[in-house]
């Protein structure tokens, strides 16, 4: 079977490229794209590349960990003028650790994208929170040319007059189900709304989870799009084992945890939680039993959070206790367990969690910790919709190292 069987694809005849070097794109791209590690395109990226280079609206969807950053940095790059110093990409992601990972990402890959005038490779911004204004208007005013941020920020920029989107070629929303959601959407509107865009500028929408919800809403963006879409049961992440401890008791959980731990050979762990307050508890807990960790929650100071990750992403901390800022898109690729403390509030963030473990095809293990009614019945909402049984975890905790 084609490693693209799967996906459900509409909006033109694709054609499905095993190799980047078929994509026509340019050799400056492909300098950029082989000098940092890339071999051959994973599954998204041989099928949705092409549309955004040839100029199409996008919904693609691809499982957490398969290349999705790597997809819409290298379709935008495709089309990019190195020659026009202004931005013509712009994308919005939720958190600011997933703004700076996207901004690794395109200055590695466009790093070879010079122009004869200034030598210099592709200049390119990361707008969030906790940075003064000031800086990204400087930035903004040499000629920056790829722009990634967070809402909040990029839609201060446009509406101070900073940002000019005129030249815009692409915009792109990544992990769009949260940014099309509740929280984010006045904000995205707003900027959708508000910005001076050109006429040409296409839009792209990416994220491992498309709840059909959002699938219906992006439509009214969307202008004859190429939908690159999985079927709920192809969402579930067949490389990561999948277990569950069910616990009469809330207060149990703790030294549940501390006694499967002792079991499991770990080299980086995430643990998740849902509220800043269970975060500060469990990190106490840990620290009194011996064990060196951080925690990270949206509350925090931006310098204090990217210290935090920082330590984490280098090794120097195994073990991170998160909210779900965390659920998506961060990519520590030694990250070999994820344990669900608290159940996600939402079972879209189930898979962008235990994706945070077995990255580009790894192994991963992940275990939810369950107590009461609600949990269970999350759990139960997961296995029903992605067509998955999750199972029990067996005494014999050997398996953990199987």
């Amino acid at each position: 079977m084609s490693a693209t069987n799967e996906l459900s694809i509409t909006g033109g005849n694709l054609v499905i490229h095993e190799s980047f070097d078929t994509m026509g794109l340019s050799d400056e791209l492909l300098h950029g794209i082989y000098a940092n590690g890339f071999e051959k395109p994973s599954r998204i990226q041989k099928v949705a590349i092409l549309p955004m280079k040839e100029r199409r609206d996008i919904l693609a969807q691809s499982q957490s960990g398969t290349g999705k950053t790597g997809t819409f940095v290298i379709g935008a790059l495709a089309g990019l003028d190195p020659k026009i110093h202004a931005p013509q990409v712009l994308v919005i992601s939720p958190t600011r650790e997933l703004s700076q990972q996207t901004e690794k990402v395109a200055r590695a890959i466009g790093n070879f994208m010079k122009t004869s005038e200034t030598h210099e490779g592709l200049k390119v911004l990361c707008a969030t929170g906790g940075v003064p204004v000031a800086h990204d208007q400087r930035a903004l005013r040499s000629g920056v040319q790829f722009v990634v941020g967070t809402p909040g920020r990029i839609f201060d920029l446009i509406r101070r007059g900073d940002l000019k989107l005129h030249q815009l070629k692409n915009l792109i929303l990544d992990e769009a189900d949260q940014l099309l959601d509740t929280l984010f959407l006045e904000q995205i509107e707003h900027i959708l709304q508000a910005g001076e865009f050109a006429e040409s500028t296409r839009l792209a929408l990416f994220s491992a989870t498309m709840p059909e919800s959002v699938v219906e809403l992006a439509g009214k963006y969307l202008s004859n799009p190429v939908r690159i879409l999985l079927p709920a049961e192809e969402v579930r992440l067949e490389g990561i084992k999948q277990y569950y401890v069910d616990l009469p008791r809330e207060d149990w959980k703790f030294d549940a945890f501390m006694d499967l731990y002792k079991h499991m050979t770990v080299n980086q762990a995430l643990i998740f939680v849902n509220k800043r307050a269970k975060a500060e508890f469990l990190t106490k807990k840990m620290l009194d039993e011996g064990f060196t960790l951080e925690y990270i929650h949206g509350d925090m100071e931006v310098s204090e959070r990217k210290k935090r990750m920082d330590d984490f992403r280098e090794g120097n901390v195994r073990i991170l206790i998160a909210t779900d800022i965390l659920a998506r898109g961060i990519d520590v690729q030694t990250v070999s367990v994820v344990i669900n403390y608290e159940m996600p509030m939402s079972r879209e963030n189930y898979f962008h969690r235990i994706g945070r473990s077995g990255r580009f095809g790894r192994k991963g293990l992940s275990i939810n910790l369950i107590s009461g009614a609600d949990e269970m019945a999350m759990m139960k909402d997961i296995e029903k919709h992605y067509s998955i049984t999750i199972p029990q975890l067996p005494e014999d905790l050997s398996i953990l190292n199987a």
